[in-house]
Formats: C-alpha cells, structure tokens, sequence
C-alpha cells in the first residue's frame, strides 16, 4: 500500500498583517493539516507586484509572514514553507500557461474588473493574468487540494481550466485541482464593528491583529458596538452582540461563556464587563503568538535557513513536474536528453 500523501497547496500573500480571521479562518487548519498532506505553502511576493510595484517594504512584509505564520503552529520541517521568487520553475510554467489563456476569459475576471476599478493607472499585463500566475503556482506541485476562501473560487476554477487544457492539449500531467472542503469548519470571525467579517485592509479598529499590544486589544474590545442590553428573557441576540459571542466562543473559557450566555438570557448582563473579559481572553490568546512572531522576525539568520529549506523542497517538486511539462510539450530536442 502506497503511503503517499495527497497534495495541498496555498498561497499567502506578504500585504498588510496577519489577524484573529485569519488565524481561525485559515492558519488553524493548516496548522491542522501539516501531519495529513503534503503541504506547499507559499509567500506570494511575486503576486504583490501587480497592485505593489513599491518594494521598499517587500523584505519585511515576507519576513514577518514566515514569521507569523511559524508562530501560529506551522513546522517548517513538516512543510515547504517557501517564497515564490525562490522557485523560478513558476515562472516558466507561467509562461507556457499564457499561451492557453485567452485575453477575453481574463478580462471577465471578478478580481481583475475590481482591480481596474480600485488601480485604473496601473492596468499591467500581471494583474490581466494573475489568475494564470495563480494556476501556475498550483499545478507546479500537482495540488490535490487548494485551501480557498470564497472570493478565491473563480480562481481555483480557472486553474482548473487551463490545466484541462494543458492535458488535453499536450497529455495528461496535472490532476485537476479540488477546494479543500473543511466541512463545517469554515469561520469567518466578525469584526468588531458589527460591519462584517476581520480585514486586513478594512476598518483597522475593527480587526485585531496578530502583531497587536495587549492593550490596543482591550481598547479595540471596548470600543465594540453594545446597547442597553436584553429586556425580555432568552431573547435573540442582535448581529452585533452575536458577534462578540461568536468572538467568545473561539478564546474564551467555556464556563466564562456559558456566565455571560446564562446573564444575557435572564436580562442581567453587562457588557462592559463582558468586553472586559473578552479583551483580556483575546490577549492572553495573541501574546504568545505575537512574542515568538516578533523574536523570530529579529532572527536573519533563523528566517534565511528555513526559507533555503523551504525553497529546496518545493523546487524538488517543481523541477519534476517541469521535466513532465516539457517532455509532455515536445521540448527535448536531444534524442539522449534525459
């Protein structure tokens, strides 16, 4: 029986900084997943340059990435935790991608029309195939599965187009790419503001970060939208007051929720003391996360070993699925080329 292991590939991009959404939208189940499958994840830098073309801030958006994301759990002995400039094999599949993607499919792209709307003077050819560079980073390893949020599921459907096409064209090399279905895990955790869901980009007030001081969580805690509170018994719980529930059940104590639960439905809670606990369940959550993100930032020497590593080992896996692609294409022109 074959012990190998299925294929995950995910991609984080190194703009803005890591929050509580992504944590438990995401990293959790990586972290979650690192044991099961073969896991490539990947810091997008190249993805950046189409909507961040000013690098002086590259260096550190990637390095706190790396940093991040070892501090919420993720082994870098487990999986290839790698930078995409590091594996110039994206590239070249990038390429030979292009030439199976067609300007009108790309145009209609949900992101792209976004994008132009949002950048309209810097309309470049990256941004037109971003979903083709995406592609590329998948198939590169000959991903089972893709861990995607919903905005990303146009993507995952055009990577598996061209990877179609690719097969069809030239013989069967990629699988076809599925979304990995967490089942009911999926979370969006809310924002403080009762206006949605955590943002990297958003309402900075609203979203607290993994880098956050203990103290910028209480004030951002404390400053989340409550009311009088409840007046009749085991009414229903507006968005808002829901939201700081659902923020409860992911940090706190289960008999601290169950007091505020039990408080709110015989109409004697208090919110301030509610947010009072909250905060400080937040905090004593990040800290830990934050002190060893912050540690392993510092350490150049840490953080260049482990990107080597991680660069290694995907570009193992891409050099073999490159040799498929061009044996595949026809283009080894030597009859003794190995």
């Amino acid at each position: 029986m074959s012990n190998q292991k299925e294929i995950v590939m995910s991609g984080i991009r190194p703009t803005g900084y890591l929050h509580l959404g992504n944590y438990f939208g995401a990293m959790r189940n990586y972290v979650k997943m690192q044991d099961e499958y073969e896991c490539y994840f990947m810091v997008a830098d190249w993805h950046s340059l189409t909507t961040h073309p000013d690098t002086k801030e590259l260096r550190e958006n990637v390095k706190r990435v790396f940093a991040e994301n070892i501090a919420c759990g993720l082994d870098p002995d487990k999986v290839a935790l790698y930078c995409q400039s590091h594996v110039p094999e994206t590239a070249e599949l990038y390429l030979y991608l292009n030439m199976l993607s067609y300007k009108g499919e790309l145009e209609k792209t949900t992101t792209f029309k976004d994008k132009v709307r949002q950048h309209p003077d810097n309309v470049n050819a990256g941004l037109l195939t971003y979903p083709v560079l995406m592609a590329a980073d998948i198939i590169l390893h000959r991903a089972k599965y893709v861990p995607v949020g919903k905005d990303q599921e146009q993507h995952l459907e055009m990577t598996r187009n061209f990877a179609n096409r690719f097969n069809h064209r030239y013989g069967e090399v990629f699988p076809e790419p599925a979304a990995f279905n967490f089942g009911g895990e999926l979370l969006k955790v809310p924002s403080l503001d009762g206006t949605g869901k955590m943002s990297k980009s958003e309402n900075q007030y609203a979203t607290i970060y993994l880098a956050d001081s203990d103290d910028l969580i209480r004030k951002k805690v404390m400053k989340a939208k409550t009311d009088a509170g409840p007046t009749e018994p085991n009414s229903e719980k507006p968005d808002y007051i829901e939201n700081l529930f659902q923020l409860m059940r992911l940090v706190s104590s289960p008999d601290t929720l169950q007091k505020f639960d039990d408080d709110f439905n015989n109409c004697v809670i208090r919110y301030g003391d509610m947010k009072k606990q909250l905060g400080e369940d937040i905090a004593k959550f990040i800290s830990p996360i934050r002190e060893k993100a912050a540690a392993m930032q510092n350490d150049d020497v840490y953080l260049e070993k482990i990107m080597k590593q991680g660069a290694e080992k995907a570009r193992v896996s891409a050099e073999k699925t490159i040799k498929m692609v061009r044996d595949a294409m026809g283009l080894n022109y030597f009859s003794h080329s190995s």
